[in-house]
Formats: C-alpha cells, sequence, structure tokens
C-alpha cells in the first residue's frame, strides 16, 4: 500500500432526515497515513456524515469507497471487520460493564490469539483505565470514559479511525490529554478522520481540514494553512 493511497473517499454524499436534507452533497478524502479534521458548528452536517460513513444512517445519493471498495450500505459490524472503526459522539461506553469488559466488547470480531495483549496496550496508553480495570464504566467521569472510549476501538485495530467530537462536555485538562492521545495513535500510525467543534485544536494537530458549513463542505486545505485564514478564524475561533 503506498504512503498516498486514498483509504476513504466520500463522493457527492447526500443525506436526509426526512424531507430535511442534513448533507447536500459533501466530497472528500482520507489518504493513508493522514490525520483529516472536519470542522464546522453545530449543526453543520459532522456527525451524520460519519454515520453514513460507518453505515448507521441510510445515504440519499452518492458514494462511499473504503480501500477502493464501494461500502455504501454496508453494516457497521462489516465496515468494523474491514477495519473501519468509529469512536461515537457521546462515547458510548457500555455503563453496566467494566472496563476491561468494555475492551473485550472491542475485539468481539477478531478471532486471533493477540487480544490480552492487546488490552495490556490500551493500559499503557491509559494508565488510568489500568487502575480501574474492574470498575464499572458507567462510574467514571466522562473523561474516563472518551479514553475509554476510544481504547476500545483500538481493540478493534483500525485502519482507519474515525472520532466525534471526542473533546465536547470534558475539562480543559482532560480536552489535553485527549488530544495528545489522538496524536500518538495517529503517530503510531493510524489514519485518522476526527470531527470537532474545536476548530482551533483539531486543526492545529491535522496534515488538512475541511470546512463544513449547513450541509456543505466550503473550504479545504492544508491545516495550518486553514487555522491562519482570517474567514475561518471568524467563523470558527472567535476572531
Amino acid at each position: 500500500m503506498s504512503a498516498s493511497q486514498v483509504m476513504l473517499r466520500v463522493d457527492a454524499l447526500k443525506v436526509a432526515y426526512g424531507g430535511i436534507q442534513a448533507v447536500k452533497g459533501v466530497s472528500f478524502e482520507v489518504r493513508q497515513g493522514e490525520l483529516v479534521s472536519l470542522i464546522g458548528a453545530n449543526g453543520a452536517g459532522k456527525t451524520t456524515t460519519l454515520k453514513a460513513i460507518t453505515g448507521i444512517q441510510p445515504v440519499a445519493a452518492g458514494e462511499i469507497h473504503y480501500l477502493d471498495k464501494a461500502i455504501k450500505g454496508q453494516g457497521p459490524w462489516d465496515l468494523v471487520k474491514q477495519g473501519l472503526v468509529m469512536v461515537p459522539e457521546g462515547r458510548g461506553t457500555f455503563t453496566r460493564m467494566t472496563i476491561t469488559e468494555n475492551l473485550l466488547m472491542g475485539a468481539h470480531l477478531r478471532n486471533d490469539d493477540e487480544v490480552q495483549s492487546d488490552i495490556e496496550k490500551v493500559f499503557t496508553r491509559f494508565p488510568r483505565l489500568k487502575e480501574r480495570a474492574q470498575q464499572l464504566a458507567g462510574t467514571m467521569s466522562g473523561g474516563e470514559q472518551q479514553m475509554l472510549a476510544m481504547g476500545r476501538a483500538l481493540m478493534a485495530r483500525p485502519k482507519v479511525l474515525l472520532l466525534d467530537e471526542p473533546s465536547m462536555g470534558l475539562s480543559p485538562i482532560m480536552v489535553d490529554l485527549i488530544f495528545e492521545t489522538i496524536q500518538m495513535i495517529h503517530g503510531l500510525g493510524t489514519t485518522v478522520l476526527l470531527v470537532e467543534q474545536n476548530a482551533s485544536r483539531a486543526l492545529s494537530i491535522a496534515d488538512r481540514g475541511y470546512v463544513m458549513d449547513s450541509g456543505e463542505v466550503t473550504m479545504t486545505g492544508d491545516a495550518k494553512a486553514l487555522l491562519d485564514d482570517p474567514k475561518v478564524r471568524a467563523a470558527y475561533l472567535g476572531e
């Protein structure tokens, strides 16, 4: 696989809820090894786009290709098996299961003998989870649950990791930790598509960025260039 291979490509994607068109012909791509940020205001269609990519939300029109194969209409479980894995907005941990049980759920489609060693790797990345391995997920803080949701996704050994608003509702210290973790995961070779309202933080760690507004991609480019763009700064960075 070449370093420039397109891992995920979305072409003219349209998604509707009833009569309301939430996503209006969005196109973008994520290449192998990239960290790409999709930014925009609340309600721009970012989460709906991720749900469509991962088979949670039906697609009205357009195409989605993953590893050069059309995947529109495939279920989330099929896509996870192929290495396309999402950490959903709101974390979605199994609150009545322990941390270890949550991590095992992330590996439930695997049949290899390295699951336990991967749990140890997650515990190395997230020492807080190791300390609380037998604690129920629902008793942890929001930040700890976000770590668990990311750890659970890593247990599926993603080729492309989709992160939906990972910093939402977290304390500033925990936001720092989550973004450090995203950088670490990316640095270890995982391709990442990051959806974030925190535009400055998202663009500061990304290679490239796409700006969504009212269901459409309105700007795209090098992440640092977007971060310095006066229009982006005025619209999303409060400047």
